[in-house]
């Protein structure tokens, strides 16, 4: 099994990163704050405005370590990369299939996976909060979701799949506020906003959303899939259709409920946000280190993969399905396996 490297999250907006040997040196104001060897890191992820020098992406690319650039507010600027791995076989197949209805049965798999994990937290909740939750709103919703599971079995068209989705989701998202049990006058969610979030809620899902894109992308890389060619998201310039794809089975059980425990247990807090004169609602320092740190810290938890039946870390799920996608285009495997949340 792939080990779990360490990803370098560099949250100081003024942080400048360079090369010094075999290290990765972080300096602010001419100061150095941190070196890091490079044989320790899969990944580095650059919230700072100062960037990186050339000695050190020529350093992270001959060591396969990728480098992501976001603003201090977690959007996705780009992303640097060393040698792509696999063979061009692999990825004509990919492309064939992404042109073709080869690649319905993928997306039936991976739309159903996550359906199939909203309704569980659904019901996870509703099972160990039910006198502190709207119960007749839970089992309504968790019923629709079930409607939709149902035909989408029967479903061999990715449009109507699509459809599905987009039902399950905002089904889904019209009772997560039923799941914040804490802290509700600060934290609340009314529906899904994006550019810019719009409060503390979805300023928080928005960066998890970006970094699990990161780890997903990068660990379709690794097995040698193209993250820009998707089976379900359509092709758009610089967007990693493949890996929002592959996001789809992870968001529940990675992001979703990292934000839920992160809210409920109180680790973070509203004055870990900062509100703007827009509307918008951005994560302050404080709070992105708290997220972050949270983030790292779950990944390194241990689970029974449902389909392999062997213990992973949570930070290798993305590594995990990428290789039984490979599988799957390869021919290896019938149909893919996508991840579902043990019951």
């Amino acid at each position: 099994m792939k080990k779990l490297l360490n990803t370098l999250y560099v949250t100081r907006e003024q942080a400048y990163l360079s090369k010094d040997g075999q290290n990765v040196v972080i300096t602010e104001d001419g100061v150095q704050i941190g070196r890091y060897p490079i044989h320790i890191l899969n990944d580095i992820i650059c919230f700072s405005y100062l960037g990186v020098s050339p000695a050190l992406m020529r350093l992270c690319s001959e060591n396969n370590v990728g480098i992501s650039f976001l603003t201090p507010q977690g959007k996705f600027c780009g992303r640097v990369i060393g040698t792509e791995n696999g063979n061009v076989l692999l990825r004509r197949q990919q492309y064939r299939m992404a042109d073709s209805e080869e690649s319905v049965g993928f997306v039936r798999n991976i739309i159903y996976a996550k359906g199939l994990n909203s309704k569980r937290i659904l019901r996870r909740c509703l099972l160990d909060h039910k006198d502190k939750v709207n119960t007749t709103k839970l089992e309504e919703n968790i019923a629709k979701i079930d409607g939709c599971l149902s035909k989408m079995k029967e479903s061999d068209e990715k449009d109507t799949i699509r459809g599905y989705e987009g039902i399950v989701a905002k089904t889904y998202f019209d009772c997560f506020d039923e799941l914040i049990l804490q802290q509700k006058s600060d934290f609340y969610f009314n529906e899904r906003s994006k550019r810019p979030p719009e409060d503390n809620v979805n300023s928080m899902l928005s960066l998890l959303y970006t970094l699990l894109a990161h780890d997903v992308g990068s660990a379709l890389s690794a097995v040698g899939i193209d993250s820009y060619v998707g089976f379900m998201h359509t092709d758009r310039p610089g967007r990693m259709s493949m890996a929002l794809d592959m996001m789809e089975e992870l968001r529940g059980f990675m992001v979703d409920r990292t934000v839920l425990t992160m809210i409920n247990l109180k680790i973070v807090k509203d004055n870990d946000f900062e509100k703007k004169e827009s509307g918008a609602v951005l994560i302050k320092d404080s709070g992105r280190k708290k997220i972050i740190e949270y983030w790292q810290k779950r990944k390194q938890t241990e689970i029974v993969h449902p389909y392999l039946k062997e213990k992973v870390k949570i930070g290798l799920l993305p590594h995990v399905q990428s290789m039984l996608l490979n599988r799957y285009i390869r021919g290896d495997l019938e149909s893919y396996p996508p991840f579902i949340i043990k019951e």
